[in-house]
């Protein structure tokens, strides 16, 4: 495997002091950047491992586990994309993308979760509606948040899988959108959204006593187009699904990005989509990298995978009902490692040097452990 030679955890050493210093982050996003700074050293622990055939000793640092870090999100996603595939109608779905205007960024910021919140309820309320309106079925839809771009600028939007299928007003299963490529008419959709989301906005900063204060922000994002993006349907369930998976646990910057970091700068590669998404070298003051990458560390216990209607718990038996017996199967208990290893063909546990042999584990060191709840990054130090 190849070692990327840079890595967030070093911009995050490097210019931790300046951006805290700046910006006076809270604790939550301290102890973020600190479980990054931390994720597969010593300071976690770790496993020493020797091969039974060459007797050679490796050792596994022990990672941090934090959603954010771009290091602990591959097994995540593995799994994730086999177990939604268990539970995915075989029928085809669409890939439909929410997109909220730039302009009520400064909305965002000043409650992210609230406004994520508004985001998600205004999306499914939309598919809801369309469903109800077009088809007369009970839709559904896998909704994944995310909130950067390519940049690393604040630009939240939802990644939607829907199925041509639905729960039918008299209780049965319906087929829907048969007819052509995509489900439902973009430029109704993105007015429809508009007004689903512009609405329950305005009602939560009323109920705040901070509509006043942000009615310009918000006139000026009405008159502004709003993106609803649709894609042509997947005739197959895994297609669409892997291709979500994509996008379910992706972090705002990954490590085989960064380009270089220097004494005050971050240069990394972004997608120019502008420019027939050609990637291009990107420079940012190091602090400002910082500040950047902290607008995407979501709220504490947020959750930005959610299912909707006949996807959503209270549909899971009439869903399996609805899918072919041979497609049922019997749970198989397996640890993560023989899962994964059933899923990708990886195993973490066949030695790296002679390529035969077994690793088993001969010792294990616990984390190292501070006075404190958590360890935060020390900006005191010079």
């Amino acid at each position: 495997m190849k070692q990327n030679r840079f890595e967030l955890a070093q911009i995050i050493q490097q210019f931790a002091k300046p951006f805290v210093q700046k910006y006076k982050p809270n604790a939550y996003y301290l102890r973020v950047l600190s479980a990054i700074i931390q994720c597969r050293t010593a300071s976690l622990g770790w496993h020493e491992m020797a091969c039974d055939q060459c007797a050679e000793v490796t050792y596994s640092y022990n990672s941090c586990r934090n959603r954010h870090c771009p290091k602990c999100q591959g097994a995540k996603q593995v799994f994730w994309i086999e177990d939604l595939m268990q539970a995915t109608l075989p029928v085809k779905h669409y890939h439909i993308v929410f997109t909220l205007p730039h302009q009520l960024n400064e909305v965002c910021l000043h409650n992210s979760a609230a406004y994520y919140n508004l985001l998600f309820a205004a999306v499914w309320d939309t598919l809801r509606a369309f469903g109800y309106a077009y088809f007369g079925t009970e839709t559904g839809a896998v909704c994944v948040l995310h909130t950067w771009g390519q940049n690393l600028s604040l630009h939240p939007h939802i990644h939607c899988i829907v199925p041509a299928a639905g729960l039918s007003l008299s209780g049965n299963w319906k087929y829907i959108g048969p007819s052509g490529k995509y489900l439902y008419p973009v430029t109704k959709l993105s007015v429809d959204f508009r007004s689903h989301f512009m609405k329950a906005l305005k009602a939560s900063l009323k109920k705040q006593a901070l509509l006043a204060q942000y009615q310009s922000i918000i006139d000026t994002a009405w008159d502004k187009p709003w993106v609803v993006h649709c894609e042509p349907s997947m005739a197959r369930p895994d297609h669409v699904v892997r291709y979500l998976g994509q996008y379910t646990q992706k972090v705002a910057i990954t490590n085989n990005r960064i380009l270089d970091i220097s004494n005050n700068h971050v240069t990394f590669l972004h997608k120019d989509y502008s420019d027939k998404a050609r990637q291009k070298p990107v420079t940012l003051d190091g602090v400002e990298f910082l500040r950047r990458f902290c607008m995407h560390i979501l709220p504490l216990r947020f959750v930005k995978i959610r299912r909707f209607g006949v996807y959503s718990s209270v549909y899971k038996t009439m869903v399996q009902k609805a899918k072919p017996k041979t497609e049922i199967k019997s749970a198989i208990k397996e640890s993560n490692h023989e899962r994964l290893l059933r899923i990708t063909g990886f195993d973490i546990l066949l030695c790296p040097v002679c390529k035969q042999g077994r690793l088993h584990k001969i010792r294990e060191i616990p984390r190292i452990r501070s006075p404190g709840t958590f360890i935060t990054i020390n900006v005191n130090n010079q």
